[in-house]
């Protein structure tokens, strides 16, 4: 058994949830909130047999995107500056790590 971490956009979340409900693929959902941009993501816990693994993390890679997105620079840095600083946003970051023990009641 697997144990994916996969912190996903909000504008994203929702077409990854409807393709493992598809693939029968039960995740937990927990908002979250990034620390840099503090803008609402979505982590999912997904325990899941090995051999699905790749599967999941497939759907995943297909319904997150990045983005483009402009943000005021003092935001970066903290001093004034009326020049937007464009960045990548959105995508997801996924862990995966062994589970030693797995109950459900």
């Amino acid at each position: 058994m697997k144990l994916i971490f996969a912190i996903i956009n909000d504008d994203d979340v929702r077409g990854v949830s409807d393709a493992l409900v598809e693939k029968e693929i039960q995740a937990t959902r927990l908002s979250s909130t990034g620390s840099f941009l503090k803008s609402g993501n979505t982590t999912l816990l997904i325990c899941i047999d090995d051999s699905k693994v790749d599967t999941a993390i497939s759907i995943i890679n297909s319904h997150c995107r990045r983005r483009k997105q402009l943000l005021p620079s003092h935001a970066l840095s903290g001093a004034f500056s009326t020049y937007p600083v464009e960045i990548n946003v959105g995508g997801a970051t996924v862990f995966v790590t062994d589970v030693e023990r797995f109950e459900k009641f």
